[in-house]
């Protein structure tokens, strides 16, 4: 019985592998943070954030680029933001059913709406783990894990802008139109 059981999953994972290398053409994601958590709540509380998050992967490489822009607001001082540009590169693991995708970012972190203020660079770590709405668009959640240290403020001490972004992600699979039919028959 294990045995069979092997069998049948070794055959439906060959064959669901197989039909989704050679149908997809390229994934988009499209995303939007929902919250900004900043490590060092003396320097700064966030107080809503807005932005996006865009990533691309192309056919056979389970490798794919993003670009993330978004500010977040600083409570009890409202002209200033904390601006974030991150450029990533990430890995899409080869999962059945449920996407899990490992990335790393660089890219700057800034304070807008004030003087002085010097941007300084940043780097992160993230994940996501999404799941097939429909037969071609994914739905994810995300967590990144940032590091900012390096930001000097008016006076020209270092100020620690680190922290924790959550957000949602949805992704587009496109495929060609000759192979589209057969892969959504099947």
């Amino acid at each position: 019985m294990k045995k069979l059981l092997f069998i049948i999953f070794t055959t439906f994972s060959f064959f669901t592998f197989s039909n989704q290398v050679f149908a997809e053409l390229f994934s988009v994601s499209f995303g939007i943070p929902i919250s900004h958590t900043i490590s060092d709540d003396t320097v700064a509380e966030s107080d809503g954030v807005s932005g996006t998050f865009i990533h691309a992967k192309l056919p056979l490489i389970p490798v794919g680029l993003g670009i993330e822009s978004y500010k977040t607001n600083i409570k009890d001082n409202t002209p200033l933001k904390i601006g974030t540009t991150m450029f990533d590169i990430f890995y899409l693991l080869p999962i059945p059913i449920i996407n899990l995708t490992f990335g790393i970012g660089t890219g700057s972190v800034k304070i807008e709406g004030g003087s002085g203020y010097e941007t300084g660079n940043a780097t992160q770590w993230y994940t996501s783990v999404g799941m097939p709405i429909l037969p071609l668009f994914d739905f994810h959640l995300s967590y990144r894990s940032i590091t900012a240290k390096n930001n000097k403020d008016n006076n020209g001490n270092k100020i620690d802008l680190s922290g924790n972004v959550t957000g949602i992600v949805g992704g587009r699979v496109f495929v060609p139109d000759d192979t589209a039919s057969s892969w959504q028959d099947e």
